[in-house]
């Protein structure tokens, strides 16, 4: 599992169903762009799996999320991003194991008024997205055992992330300005390594028909009113949290004013369906995951 020591990589390897079983190297360990090196740590991989009367399943969850600083610096995105997925789905052919790889509500330009369905017209509008589009696109061409996973708005143990970053703000300041004009669906990264614990078990059988799935908290809200729902977790007053506009926090790499990704692809799969996201926030911080 590339990406092993991210937010994601910690939760897959505490889902998953046999200790010790899952091999969750990190960046510094594996280098995605480096061919001979992902080909020896698949086969690796592979051939240890089966020794054990296991049937493998690779999860790449390793990807270039530095949104902004991708901007300046696409070509080495598109390496990690396009390049080392595309060079992980062929040594998954060579040994006939099933990959799924994660992708982003990034490759959609934003401006829907529903949620995104995974054949809905992409339309990326920032290096990131555009780097993670193509990841998909040599993967799926590259591997017909391969699925596309995209997620949104992830928060866990590990890592930095949006939760953390509200939990120590609100520690620093009286009152927080978030933006109220992006909306998406927060998601608690142990559910979706819950999920895909379960689509991998799906993949050594044949795994779904669809090959792009959306797997995100349910339901949705804005940046704002996910602070609001921080604060409340943290015994704050959620007023504190005052809504602003995205041109009031300029960013080199335009975000997505629309973000809500649809389910429904991934309940036909035979999968259950991410808790709604306020729920699974209350979870996580009963559960201590956060912040």
């Amino acid at each position: 599992m590339p990406g092993g020591r991210g937010q994601l990589g910690h939760d897959l390897v505490a889902s998953a169903p046999l200790d010790g079983l899952v091999h969750a190297p990190s960046s510094a360990e594996l280098d995605l762009t480096d061919g001979s090196v992902v080909a020896d740590a698949v086969a690796s991989f592979a051939w240890s799996a089966r020794d054990g009367g296991l049937k493998p399943v690779v999860v790449n969850a390793a990807a270039y999320t530095a949104v902004d600083a991708a901007e300046a610096d696409e070509e080495r995105a598109l390496a990690v991003n396009a390049l080392g997925p595309e060079l992980l789905a062929a040594a998954c052919r060579e040994h006939n194991v099933p990959l799924i790889h994660l992708s982003t509500d990034y490759v959609f330009p934003g401006d829907a008024d529903r949620p995104y369905e995974p054949d809905d017209e992409t339309g990326p509008r920032s290096a990131y997205g555009r780097t993670k589009l193509e990841g998909e696109r040599r993967v799926l061409r590259t591997w017909e055992r391969s699925w596309v996973v995209r997620t949104a708005w992830a928060y866990g143990a590990s890592g930095a992330n949006f939760v953390k970053t509200i939990a120590r703000l609100a520690g620093e300041r009286e009152t927080l300005s978030v933006v109220d004009d992006q909306r998406g669906s927060p998601t608690w990264s142990l559910d979706l390594a819950e999920g895909l614990v379960s689509l991998a078990c799906l993949a050594v059988r044949g795994g779904p028909a669809a090959r792009v799935l959306h797997a995100t908290g349910g339901g949705e809200t804005t940046w704002c009113g996910f602070a609001r729902a921080i604060l409340v977790e943290l015994g704050e007053d959620p007023e504190r949290v005052r809504p602003c506009g995205t041109e009031d926090f300029p960013r080199p790499a335009p975000r997505p004013a629309y973000s809500v990704l649809s389910n429904a692809s991934w309940v036909a799969a035979g999968l259950r369906p991410l808790r709604p996201w306020r729920e699974a926030l209350s979870a996580a911080f009963a559960s201590r995951a956060v912040p």
